[in-house]
């Protein structure tokens, strides 16, 4: 898999380094997923759910988190589409990066969200919990789930 890199620094690895956390984000409509790695960049662990209202409200929680865990690369999943095309969702991520490249001034990485909530929703299937709650967790557990597919990809 490709990573569409939007910092200027065309080897994001490098440009995170070691021993640093990774920010995972899956953008929706509605809700945000949010994931967090390791410090050694091996296990993703989802982390939040963040309600998609303003932006500007967006940014400052995501800024809280970037101070808190001291995280140094940001990995957004890019829907892309099954065949492998890119569509009006991925050209809404890519603007979404863009705009948070605005004002956070991390390194940015697209990541291939292809099944991710179908993943995440396959891994909380067989938690002992309603589906209320399921849907609830859905977001920040597909963010892991991108987290954890570009960590695999860093360490291979």
């Amino acid at each position: 898999m490709e990573t569409i890199n939007l910092c200027d620094n065309k080897d994001f690895p490098k440009k995170i380094g070691n021993g640093s956390r990774i920010l995972g984000v899956d953008p929706g409509k509605k809700k945000i997923g949010i994931s967090i790695s390791d410090p050694g960049q091996k296990i993703a662990t989802p982390l939040k759910t963040i309600i998609n209202k303003k932006f500007r409200i967006f940014i400052e929680e995501l800024n809280d988190l970037i101070l808190e865990y001291e995280i140094k690369g940001i990995v957004i999943g890019n829907p892309i589409n099954m065949n492998g095309s890119l569509g009006p969702r991925s050209q809404s991520t890519k603007d979404f990066a863009f705009n948070v490249l605005k004002v956070i001034n991390l390194p940015i990485t697209l990541w291939d969200e292809r099944l991710s909530s179908e993943g995440a929703f396959k891994l909380i299937g067989d938690l002992d919990i309603n589906s209320s709650r399921k849907s609830k967790i859905l977001n920040h557990h597909a963010a892991a789930f991108i987290l954890q597919g570009y960590l695999d990809f860093l360490n291979k």
